[in-house]
């Protein structure tokens, strides 16, 4: 779960590990604690869980220096509390069945999307997304400098959890109160409404990814990340100008996806 690991030395003679694999062996130890605390609700902070979810979206910085904090006590960046993806999962789970009661879908309907939405849309895009961030990071952004440090891909993972979160609420919560009666009217009030709901979580999911990689003080450049912001923000504006309404593609193919 570390997203930094000193890979200075090599194997020494008298057969001590050497500090890059004293690293990854801490790390499993980690990785394998998290894990361990999934099963166990008492040991899970769910106030400060849920502290960060509310600062994820009033100001997302209060969370980082938070794990800036976490690496200067307990020596990882990461997560070693897996209360926030316990909270993040309720709220993907309830979220879901909201979606299904809109759309106006079965018992059986509603099972399936919310499998097809926790294993691939969130479990399964975001083993996607984070791979391919520790990649670039690793490969692009990290300083010459800084070579003895590398983005490990837990953290990737985490962040994307975080930039995740207020996309999932603003698209699976807010968005449900509106969809019926303005959104999937067919008017252009609907698709403004909609497709400015779908700016304003991808904007946030941008700008979430940018902050929790900025706030490795070994990366350089990470404000490439907020590059994509200029392709979203013509994209929304072709989509208003063609009378494209994302909202109802994405009902279309949940429904699709069910049948």
């Amino acid at each position: 779960m570390l997203p930094s690991t000193s890979v200075n030395s090599s194997v020494q003679g008298n057969g001590v590990l050497n500090s890059r694999d004293a690293a990854r062996h801490t790390a499993g130890a980690k990785r394998y604690k998290y894990l361990r605390r999934l099963f166990r609700f008492r040991q899970m902070d769910f106030e400060f869980a849920a502290w960060q979810m509310l600062y994820l979206f009033t100001s997302p910085q209060r969370v980082y220096r938070n794990f800036h904090y976490r690496k200067q006590t307990k020596d990882q960046w990461a997560r070693d509390d897996p209360a926030f993806l316990v909270l993040l999962s309720i709220w993907l789970c309830v979220s879901t069945v909201g979606f299904g009661f809109v759309l106006d879908m079965g018992f059986l309907e509603t099972i399936k999307l919310l499998l097809w939405v926790v294993f691939i849309d969130c479990v399964g895009v975001g083993l996607l997304i984070a791979t391919l961030m520790w990649f670039i990071s690793n490969k692009y952004l990290v300083k010459r400098q800084s070579r003895d440090y590398d983005v490990e891909w837990g953290y990737a993972f985490d962040v994307h959890l975080n930039a995740f979160y207020p996309l999932l609420v603003i698209l699976h919560f807010i968005q449900l109160f509106f969809i019926n009666h303005v959104i999937l009217t067919d008017t252009f009030i609907g698709y403004l409404v909609g497709n400015t709901l779908w700016l304003v979580a991808v904007g946030y999911y941008i700008y979430v990814t940018f902050l929790g990689y900025s706030a490795l003080p070994f990366l350089k450049n990470t404000v490439i990340l907020l590059y994509p912001f200029a392709p979203l923000i013509l994209l929304y504006g072709l989509s208003l100008a063609l009378g494209w309404n994302f909202t109802h593609t994405l009902c279309s193919f949940y429904k699709y996806r069910v049948k």
